[in-house]
């Protein structure tokens, strides 16, 4: 049965941080992140306590229409003002020292980049990064920012709208923008072609090299430590039910209920970088 241990406001989760370090001390350990690993960085999450219901693009409906793309392109040039100015937290800072108490490495549902650049390895972006481009027809990679500022030369009006605020924001830098009909797209500077963030959209499957890596790493460790995720979604639970199946260990750091509780040997109820820069003293 998993044990759930709540935070306590004032003790910041001492007790409950202290039973996982317990767990840990002496062990490797790979940590499967989501959304809630980066809300401190002001990138809100689709599913969390405080989160705004929000249905994402369906990659279907991306590749269907023009019009599709003209209004994600519309939205993701407005979020990404405030997306791409996003910082890494004192949780994922927490990560990179916390290598030096068995941590093995990361797998990551989130596409904000934020991992690597605290500066954790290895990182392992299941998802993909909203950081680059890709276009559809010949595969070229390119970077988001270059996009941005050919984005902002075809829509000169679009400089004059507010940044936007938390609620009006997507985990993957998507964006509630009402006027996006006039949105004037840019395709491919190599070929022509269509161009779509590189990452993986509801509805898209993860490429299976991907997957196999992130299994291999989760693999290596002795404990699987979720931060951050409901694990709602297949592309997280599976490694949750994975080291179960193996009869290992899976500890969940995340506030509200997830699928996989059930399968862990311990809950907290409690934020990421509360937790984790607290696990960095239990653990030194």
């Amino acid at each position: 049965m998993v044990t759930v241990l709540e935070e306590r406001p004032e003790r910041a989760g001492r007790a409950e941080v202290a039973a996982a370090a317990e767990l840990l001390q002496g062990r490797t350990w790979v940590a499967l992140t989501g959304a809630g690993m980066s809300t401190d960085s002001g990138i809100p999450d689709y599913r969390g306590p405080t989160s705004i219901r929000a249905t994402p693009m369906q990659f279907q409906e991306f590749l269907g229409s023009d019009a599709a793309r003209r209004r994600y392109w519309a939205r993701s040039h407005q979020g990404w003002r405030r997306i791409g100015q996003a910082e890494p937290n004192a949780g994922h800072r927490a990560l990179v020292d916390l290598e030096r108490s068995g941590l093995i490495g990361i797998v990551t549902q989130n596409v904000d980049g934020l991992h690597v650049r605290a500066g954790s390895s290895p990182v392992i972006n299941l998802h993909g990064l909203i950081t680059d481009v890709i276009c559809l027809a010949c595969g070229q990679v390119t970077a988001r920012r270059a996009l941005q500022d050919r984005l902002s030369e075809l829509n000169p009006d679009s400089a004059d709208r507010p940044v936007l605020q938390h609620a009006e924001l997507r985990p993957d830098g998507d964006a509630v923008v009402d006027d996006w009909q006039d949105f004037e797209l840019a395709d491919c500077e190599r070929c022509g072609g269509v161009l779509k963030p590189d990452v993986v959209f509801f509805g898209e499957s993860v490429p299976k090299p991907r997957v196999e890596q992130a299994y291999h790493l989760v693999d290596s460790a002795d404990v699987l430590v979720v931060l951050g995720s409901s694990l709602t979604v297949m592309s997280g639970l599976r490694f949750v039910r994975h080291v179960a199946r193996q009869e290992r260990q899976t500890i969940i750091i995340n506030r509200g209920a997830t699928r996989g509780d059930g399968l862990a040997a311990l809950k907290l109820e409690t934020g990421c970088s509360e937790a984790l820069t607290s696990l960095v003293g239990h653990l030194r």
